[in-house]
């Protein structure tokens, strides 16, 4: 069987694979799952693409990659073959809608031909997804279980892509300082739940602060969490060089190894 596989072009041979995984006789495991079962992989994989991308240096990652996303690759098959024994769809339409929705949305390139800047290709694709009611509302694609830092990124940008965002990133400045104020207030008042929804507010001010800059706060916040583990580590390292546990020493210790660390290690 396996050396009739070799001879398949590769995608063939990926859902051969999977149909066989699937069967009687293929593997229990494989048999055994379902759309719901197959979520926190098919999370895990994704995630596990976008950590191969941010940790390579020069930002081309090679066979690592190619790796990854042949591993993200086979939950769209895994999903795709799970819907054909139900007899709902199959692989070949998956990519079928793609194709057409990709030529949907760019008119520029497979209709009148026009030189868009990539802005002005994501608030195009916003407008024809309400236009032509592919998506109920602006907002109606995006989903709410994602990272609640992406969601807020792709929620402004949806609505900044129908016009609804500040012209600069330098008006943003005076929403956070309007936030940060009104979180103050509530945080001297102690209340508790308004302190929480400033909070939010004040975040979400930042995060399209990020969006208008272009930076991607999920990858900022991680390199400053990154950056805050390497610097905790040498601080618990440097301790117990010395034979003594966080018990025994105290804050002005640990600042001043703190900012050894950024000496050292920025």
């Amino acid at each position: 069987m396996s050396h009739k596989l070799e001879k398949l072009p590769p995608l063939e041979r990926l859902r051969k694979i999977m149909a066989i995984l699937r069967s009687p006789g293929g593997c229990n495991w494989d048999i055994s799952q379902t759309h719901k079962s197959l979520l926190p992989y098919l999370i895990e994989e994704a995630y596990e693409v976008v950590e191969v991308i941010e940790s390579d240096a020069d930002g081309v990652p090679g066979d690592s990659l190619k790796e990854e996303l042949g591993d993200l690759l086979i939950q769209v098959f895994f999903h795709s073959r799970i819907a054909e024994e139900d007899n709902r769809f199959d692989i070949d339409q998956v990519a079928e809608r793609i194709c057409d929705k990709l030529i949907h949305r760019h008119p520029h390139v497979f209709g009148d031909k026009k030189d868009l800047n990539p802005d002005e290709v994501r608030d195009q694709w916003e407008k024809i997804k309400v236009e032509s009611k592919e998506k109920k509302s602006v907002l109606g694609g995006v989903p709410k279980t994602m990272p609640a830092l992406l969601l807020a990124y792709r929620v402004g940008e949806k609505a900044g892509g129908v016009g609804f965002d500040w012209d600069n990133p330098a008006d943003i400045f005076a929403k956070i300082k309007e936030e940060q104020v009104e979180f103050e207030q509530e945080f001297e008042a102690n209340n508790p739940d308004k302190m929480a929804d400033e909070l939010g507010d004040l975040i979400f001010s930042m995060v399209n602060l990020a969006r208008k800059l272009k930076i991607d706060p999920e990858a900022a916040l991680r390199k400053t969490i990154k950056k805050f583990i390497d610097r905790f580590e040498y601080i618990e390292k440097s301790l117990k060089a010395a034979g003594k546990q966080f018990s025994e020493t105290n804050l002005e210790e640990m600042e001043s190894l703190w900012q050894e660390s950024k000496k050292r290690l920025d």
